[in-house]
């Protein structure tokens, strides 16, 4: 589990109701709660989304991509070069096909299909283009999941306004009695303290940290389909090595193992 993305959550949200508590206690939380003020503003953001997708089922596809954040990455872009060049290694000295065995016993998709196309003979620039079109579908996809987590971030203060809206209003109508206006207008606000909570503690923060694996493994993938794609021109491993030592910042090249990296091989 990614302990970064769990305790900025729980952090944040303890570090809200202790702001509410520090004064006066817990009791003070009675007033920060309010059935209607729920229902108008996570009822009709969640609701105002359902709207925009093409079924409940993927309404409840899109909420769970809440749950990526919470996964550990288990590849980095370091360990992606190490192993290009290891597969560089072997198809140097054993050929191309040996490739083959070692791919039929990888958990990495996507390398296994680039491996298999490359020991097939298939053509270079069909193997980019799959490849490619792969990346194309990962990012569509990706996009998806971020986009909605954004757009239900813009819907949650949108709906706290509502409901802030309709608080004014049935306290404007009830005027006659001057002690129910502070009340009144308290629980108009916890609407808008929904909706901001609602996009600032969930969504925005959701949606960033999707964005940041995404560019992750679109990096990696990146690494893979020219790492391949050069293990098949036949280019020297040390050669490979330093190619793909450009996707990595300055500061971890010299991270990269030299005792695994590519051999001067004939």
């Amino acid at each position: 589990m990614d302990i970064a993305s769990l305790v900025g959550l729980l952090m944040a949200l303890v570090l809200v109701i202790f702001g509410i508590t520090a004064d006066d206690g817990f009791g003070a939380m009675i007033g920060f709660l309010d059935r209607n003020s729920a229902l108008i503003t996570f009822g009709g953001a969640f609701m105002a989304m359902l709207a925009t997708q093409s079924s409940i089922p993927a309404f409840i596809k899109k909420l769970k991509s809440m749950s990526l954040i919470f996964k550990v990455r288990t590849v980095n872009e370091l360990e992606t070069i190490q192993n290009v060049i290891k597969l560089s290694n072997v198809a140097r000295k054993d050929g191309l096909l040996q490739l083959e065995e070692m791919a039929n016993g990888m958990d990495d998709a996507f390398m296994k299909k680039g491996l298999l196309l490359i020991v097939d003979g298939t053509d270079p620039e069909l193997v980019r283009s799959i490849l490619e079109t792969d990346l194309m579908c990962i990012e569509e996809r990706h996009k998806e999941n971020i986009s909605f987590w954004e757009a239900l971030g813009a819907a949650g203060p949108a709906w706290g306004m509502i409901g802030t809206l309709i608080g004014l209003i049935n306290m404007l109508g009830s005027l006659e009695d001057v002690s129910t206006v502070g009340p009144a207008m308290s629980v108009a606000l916890v609407t808008t303290l929904y909706g901001s909570l609602l996009a600032n503690w969930i969504c925005t923060p959701v949606a960033n940290k999707l964005k940041a694996n995404h560019s992750l493994e679109m990096k990696e993938k990146e690494i893979l389909v020219e790492g391949l794609l050069s293990i098949q021109a036949g280019e020297n491993p040390r050669v490979i090595e330093e190619k793909l030592k450009s996707f990595l910042a300055p500061g971890r090249r010299e991270d990269l193992n030299q005792n695994e990296g590519g051999e001067e091989v004939g």
